[in-house]
């Protein structure tokens, strides 16, 4: 049982988002195994575990921070695993959900529904990887039939664009309801380039603006 313990335990603290306290490893453990565990045996097994890491062959290592256990990546990596992650925060956003992200900005809080109607496309897919890159958020629910959940954008929205308040987005038209527009979606004709906003990143900032409100 003393090997299946550590690897059980080394299984979460690896799945997990964020450091794992002692007593959310056992109640996990027992709820998952049917099997009663003693503290002093989890105390063990993250001994054991903890010393495993110390051998050079890893590259990570497992420490104790905020009253629980998590892995790292130990100093003599850092600059490699730094340089990877600076290039994935500099990776553009597609089309697509700079689109949806540019709905989302301009007219929060917003449902689903009145994206894909702006948009005249299922947004989904766009909305999942936005709330993923944490761009936007849910901030409540519509009082409207089925009481959708209303998005909008973030206070990382803020920090990736550079941008100190909300205020300080670009003006540009007004949208128009999408219902007044009779089955045409809207095009995409004011686009802001991320640069004048001040950000790092080089991404461009679309706004979905009515073929109708010229």
């Amino acid at each position: 049982m003393e090997n299946r313990l550590d690897t059980h335990i080394e299984c979460l603290i690896f799945v997990a988002q964020q450091p794992v306290k002692r007593e959310d490893i056992r109640y996990n453990l027992e709820n998952a195994l049917q099997v009663k565990i003693e503290p002093q045996d989890i105390e063990d097994a993250l001994v054991r575990l903890v010393e495993k890491y110390w051998d050079d062959n890893f590259a990570i290592e497992i420490v104790e921070v905020a009253e629980g256990f998590q892995f790292v990546t130990k100093g003599a990596y850092h600059h490699v695993a730094g340089h990877y992650l600076k290039q994935l925060t500099k990776r553009r956003l597609s089309k697509v959900a700079l689109e949806t992200l540019a709905i989302i900005a301009y007219r929060q809080p917003v449902s689903r529904a009145e994206i894909e109607q702006i948009r005249g496309v299922n947004a989904d897919y766009a909305i999942d990887k936005l709330l993923e890159k944490e761009l936007i958020e849910i901030v409540g629910r519509s009082t409207g039939p089925g009481k959708p959940l209303l998005y909008a954008a973030s206070p990382k929205f803020m920090d990736y664009f550079g941008l100190k308040s909300m205020d300080d987005l670009p003006q540009l038209k007004e949208f128009q309801a999408a219902s007044e527009e009779i089955g045409e979606p809207s095009s995409l004709e004011e686009v802001v380039s991320y640069d004048s906003l001040g950000g790092q990143h080089g991404d461009t900032l679309i706004a979905s603006v009515s073929d109708e409100s010229e």
